[in-house]
């Protein structure tokens, strides 16, 4: 499975594992316990079975037209199922909806891509950066999450700076985009 993935800017990174370590401070899940070099806060637009050159140079066209883009942290979410998460979540403007569209577009009618996955279908997307997954996550509150300076807890502004791919079957990424 190839993700097609949002990389912040260093400064919103920063402050997402900044939010990782008081989680896992507070013993709670956290993403800092992942130790795999490819581990980054990150925003997955969407994902394929495979991604051929085609598909990658499309993507990469579409990327490099759109970024940058801002970001806009607001609060906690929550995701209920077998292994809950916990993550911040992403308030997307338009520009943001537009790039998560064409991207899935791009993956859905890709030659080869396989069927994508229904959780990042525009009408179902949940734009988030996950902060912990499995556990007990009820304890976690907005204080956790950094903030601007004059922001309620949990509130931040960055930007998308960067794109990449994640293969999980080899756990190895590649740049896509600027």
């Amino acid at each position: 499975m190839h993700s097609v993935e949002l990389l912040p800017d260093l400064a919103t990174e920063r402050a997402v594992r900044e939010a990782w370590e008081r989680l896992a401070r507070a013993g709670l899940p956290s993403m800092a316990a992942h130790r795999h070099p490819t581990n980054r806060p990150h925003l997955t637009l969407a994902t394929a079975d495979t991604l051929l050159p085609e598909t990658r140079a499309l993507l990469y066209e579409a990327l490099e037209a759109a970024l940058p883009l801002p970001v806009a942290l607001d609060g906690l979410v929550r995701f209920r199922g077998r292994r809950p998460v916990l993550a911040w979540a992403v308030r997307p403007d338009d520009a943001l909806l537009r790039l998560h569209r064409t991207v899935w577009r791009t993956l859905r009618e890709a030659p080869g891509s396989g069927r994508p996955n229904p959780l990042h279908d525009p009408g179902r997307w949940v734009p988030h950066l996950t902060l912990g997954r499995g556990g007990d996550h009820t304890r976690a509150v907005n204080e956790a999450l950094p903030s601007a300076p004059g922001a309620p807890p949990g509130v931040l502004a960055g930007s998308w700076t960067g794109a990449r791919t994640y293969d999980s079957l080899t756990r190895t990424t590649d740049r896509l985009g600027p």
